[in-house]
């Protein structure tokens, strides 16, 4: 048999994909909002990646109530750091869409962007934080954070207490561990 060669697509998925079958058992409808919400997904991948250059390049965005630009202008105007990976072990690790941490001052920052309309929690930065004292070896009652959440032109904007975090990082720890052990015995 000569097999048609498709090697440019070696890596890339379908939308109707043999191994995510259950497109199969959707309505007209469900395929619909499912495909949206993929093609929703990938426009947010690719104004991550936009915004990450501008903040990398020091593009300023005009000054409005826009997300984007607010994200953007906030970020440069903070000197942070977009995509960043924060790495606990290999079961837990995140990229963090900017972050900057003042030594001096003992300040961390860390901004998310959310394209989505799909609400949002602070739970995500909070294991942003947790990891990033996991991984520097920052204890989080020696230092204060600011996390936000800039989405549909608002800014959410919290303030974690120690106790939170500290939360965090043991849930962090402990399921680390026994994803650890699991493996171990497998």
């Amino acid at each position: 048999m000569k097999w048609n060669d498709h090697s440019r697509l070696a890596g890339s998925h379908a939308f109707l994909s043999a191994s995510k079958y259950a497109w199969v058992n959707y309505d007209e409808d469900k395929l619909r909002a499912t495909y949206l919400t993929a093609q929703a997904a990938a426009h947010g991948t690719r104004m991550h990646a936009l915004a990450a250059e501008h903040i990398r390049l020091k593009l300023r965005m005009p000054r409005n109530n826009i997300t984007f630009n607010k994200y953007v202008n906030d970020a440069i105007g903070f000197d942070m750091t977009p995509e960043l990976v924060l790495f606990y072990s290999v079961n837990c690790f995140g990229t963090v869409d900017a972050i900057r941490f003042d030594e001096a001052r003992g300040h961390l920052r860390i901004h998310d962007l959310k394209t989505g309309t799909t609400r949002s929690s602070m739970m995500q930065l909070l294991v942003y934080e947790s990891l990033f004292c996991l991984e520097y070896g920052v204890r989080p009652g020696e230092i204060e954070s600011e996390l936000r959440i800039y989405q549909n032109d608002d800014i959410l904007i919290h303030k974690p207490e120690t106790d939170e975090v500290a939360r965090v990082i043991s849930r962090i720890r402990t399921f680390d561990k026994i994803i650890e052990e699991m493996k171990a015995d497998a």
